[in-house]
C-alpha cells in the first residue's frame, strides 16, 4: 500500500485563521472557563473577517485587534479587520446548559502502533520535515511525504516562501539524516516564491481538517476544531476518542484501532461509542466518560491550550 500525507505551516493562510480563531478562544477561556465561543476567521488579500459567537460571564471586552496583531506580527492588516461577533443562540444554549452536546456529529479517533506518536507513519514523517524547515524559516509552506509498502520514504514534496530551491533541498537532506538513496525529493517544484500567506492565498478557519486530524488515511468526522469552546463535541469528543483508541491500542495490543463517538445536539448521551480494530467492534461506553461534560472534566479542557494546537495538528 503505497501511502502518502501533507503538512502545512503555520504560516499557510488556512492555519493563521486557524491560529487567529483559538489565540481569541484561549483568551475568552482566560476570562471565564465556562466561555461558550465559536470563532471563525477568514482572511487574503488585505482584509481579515472575524465572525461567530461569543458568551461570556464578565462584561470585560476582548482585544479582537490585539489578539489579531499577536498572530499575524503586523499591524497591516489591523485597519482592514472586520468583526461581526454576537452571543450564542440561546436555542443552542439551552441543550448545552443541561450537559448535551452542543450540536450532531460524528467524531473519529485513531491510534496506531507504527510509532511513538500513534500517528500514521507518513503523516508524522510529514509534520516533522514541516517543523524543521518551519524552525529555519518561518513562513508559508507545505510538505508532502510518500511512503512505499515497506514504509519507506520514496518521494519527497516540500514548497516554501523565501526559500531557495538550493536551500530547501539542503535542508530536506539533512532532516534525512543524508540517507537519500531511493527518494525523489521536489524542492519548489513550481519554482522559488516570495508572495506567501495572506497576500498569495485567502484563508479560512478548519479548512485543514485532515491535516488537523490524522492524514488522508484515517476518516475524519468533519467537525473543525479551532474557534470552538471544548462544549462543542466537534472538538472535545474528538479529543475523547483519540484518547480512547490510544488506550484501547495498548490494552488489547492492536496494530490499529479506529473510534467512534455520535451524538445528537441537547442529549448527553452518545448514539454510538464503539471502537474497532478493523475487523471486530466494541462498545466503550462503559468503560469510558463520553458524556460532553464528563470529556470536559476528565480531559481538564478548560484550560487556554488551544492555540498551540491550531499550529502543530492535534495529535502525536
Amino acid at each position: 500500500m503505497i501511502r502518502t500525507a501533507e503538512f502545512v505551516s503555520p504560516g499557510h493562510p488556512d492555519k493563521i485563521c486557524d491560529r487567529i480563531s483559538d489565540k481569541i478562544l484561549d483568551y475568552c477561556i482566560k476570562l471565564d472557563p465556562d466561555a461558550r465561543v465559536a470563532v471563525e476567521t477568514m482572511g487574503g488579500h488585505g482584509s481579515i473577517y472575524i465572525s461567530g459567537e461569543v458568551t461570556l460571564d464578565t462584561k470585560k471586552e476582548i482585544p479582537i485587534l490585539h489578539l489579531v496583531e499577536d498572530v499575524m506580527v503586523s499591524k497591516d492588516y489591523l485597519n482592514t479587520t472586520q468583526v461581526n461577533i454576537v452571543q450564542q443562540s440561546p436555542e443552542i444554549a439551552r441543550g448545552v446548559d443541561i450537559g448535551g452536546a452542543g450540536d450532531q456529529g460524528i467524531m473519529v479517533g485513531y491510534a496506531c502502533d507504527e510509532n511513538d506518536e500513534y500517528v500514521p507513519e507518513e503523516y508524522r514523517l510529514a509534520r516533522s520535515l514541516c517543523r524543521y524547515i518551519y524552525e529555519k524559516f518561518s513562513y508559508d509552506g507545505k510538505t508532502q511525504i510518500t511512503l512505499d509498502k515497506y514504509k519507506k520514504i520514496t518521494h519527497i514534496v516540500a514548497s516554501f516562501q523565501n526559500v531557495s530551491k538550493e536551500e530547501l533541498e539542503q535542508l530536506v537532506v539533512e532532516w534525512l539524516d543524508y540517507k537519500v538513496d531511493g527518494i525523489t525529493i521536489h524542492c519548489n517544484p513550481a519554482g522559488d516564491w516570495s508572495q506567501g500567506g495572506f497576500d498569495a492565498d485567502a484563508g479560512l478557519t478548519g479548512r485543514k481538517l485532515v491535516v488537523d486530524n490524522y492524514g488522508p488515511r484515517v476518516p475524519i468526522g468533519g467537525g473543525a476544531y479551532s474557534g470552538k469552546d471544548p462544549s462543542k463535541v466537534d472538538r472535545s469528543a474528538a479529543y475523547m476518542a483519540r484518547h480512547i483508541a490510544v488506550k484501547e491500542l495498548k490494552k488489547q495490543g492492536l496494530r490499529e484501532c479506529w473510534v467512534y463517538l455520535s451524538y445528537a445536539i441537547g442529549e448527553k448521551e452518545p448514539l454510538q461509542a464503539t471502537c474497532s480494530d478493523g475487523h471486530v467492534n466494541w462498545d466503550v461506553s462503559k468503560k469510558y466518560p463520553v458524556y460532553p461534560n464528563e470529556i470536559i472534566d476528565f480531559l481538564d479542557l478548560k484550560k487556554p491550550i488551544y492555540y498551540e494546537t491550531s499550529q502543530w495538528g492535534a495529535y502525536g
